[in-house]
């Protein structure tokens, strides 16, 4: 079949690499325009146009869906459109322009976690099952039939960025594999059931930790703001970074919320629970180091008293 592909971001790049690599033909790419980047701002391609350059497949650059890129897909005589983190919604005409509409590789088990979000949202969420899907197009928020399934087990230390990782490569499996069927006209739509949960994307403030709340919910949402949109501490005026987070050892003693005790060679934080071992921390201005060793450089006995508003009451 000629394909159509749409999709930005680095999770984005296996599924393209695969298709590229198909009996299939990806006819041109679409993906968001170049971005400043760094501290230059220098204007640098998405992941995914990057690839299709390297693959030497047409790019269309665009923020949003116009008229004139509108115009383009229709003009392609593409079979299929394929959407994999693209970053902008697909709406009439474009939905219709593929002959047998668009397929959306979305990485969680719809109906749970429609939205921008679902990998990071599911672990914040202390899920125990989370996957991928590849399902139909329509206009309303991820809420097309499904077509090819996968599910991964979780076990309560992946990182958002490492299981979108992972899922962008099985992802990508499951979506050749999808297409396949597709092309064979043997593919099984099957209608989604089950409670609709949302996720939106995340801001700054979900990073913020509770210190107050349970040790495992502290840690699920470290684990869903890792890389981004980053864990992190109130300290002072600023933030302190959270870059490596884990439970501490069996029986260790309890802490109030928010107070610091350094152990040995470990940095432990207090939560509503057990503690918590501050692995690798970043200070405000700083470059990371470890918890221990930022724990030690600190001025006097009172720097190690609390981060968090339940922290303070406590030891008031």
């Amino acid at each position: 079949m000629r394909l159509v592909f749409a999709g930005s971001p680095s999770a984005a790049v296996p599924s393209l690499t695969a298709l590229a690599a198909s009996e299939h033909e990806v006819v041109a790419v679409v993906t968001r325009d170049d971005t400043p980047q760094g501290r230059r701002r220098v204007l640098t391609p998405t992941p995914v146009a990057v690839e299709a350059e390297r693959l030497g497949l047409p790019v269309v650059k665009t923020r949003r869906v116009t008229d004139d890129v509108a115009a383009q897909i229709a003009g392609l005589d593409a079979d299929l459109g394929v959407v994999v983190a693209f970053g902008a919604l697909l709406r009439e005409p474009v939905l219709s322009a593929p002959r047998l509409g668009w397929v959306n590789l979305h990485f969680s088990l719809l109906p749970r976690w429609r939205g921008a979000a679902p990998v990071q949202r599911a672990l914040v969420a202390g899920d125990d099952l989370t996957g991928a899907v590849v399902f139909q197009l329509v206009p309303e928020l991820d809420a097309g039939d499904v077509l090819g399934l996968l599910e991964r087990p979780l076990d309560g230390t992946e990182t958002a960025g490492a299981l979108l990782g992972e899922l962008a490569v099985d992802g990508a499996v499951l979506l050749r594999e999808t297409i396949d069927r597709i092309a064979a006209g043997s593919a099984v739509p099957v209608v989604q059931t089950g409670e609709v949960t949302l996720a939106p994307k995340l801001g700054l403030e979900d990073g913020a930790l509770d210190l107050g709340q349970p040790a495992r919910r502290v840690l699920d949402r470290w684990r869903g703001t890792t890389p981004e949109p980053g864990a992190h501490l109130p300290l002072g005026d600023g933030r302190l970074k959270v870059l490596e987070l884990r439970p501490a050892q069996a029986g260790e003693a309890p802490l109030q919320p928010g107070r610091l005790e350094l152990r040995g060679r470990r940095l432990l934080v207090g939560t509503g629970t057990e503690p918590l071992e501050l692995v690798v921390v970043q200070p405000p201005g700083k470059r990371p180091m470890p918890g221990a060793d930022w724990s030690r450089g600190l001025a006097d006995a009172d720097d190690l008293s609390l981060l968090s508003a339940a922290g303070r009451e406590a030891g008031a």
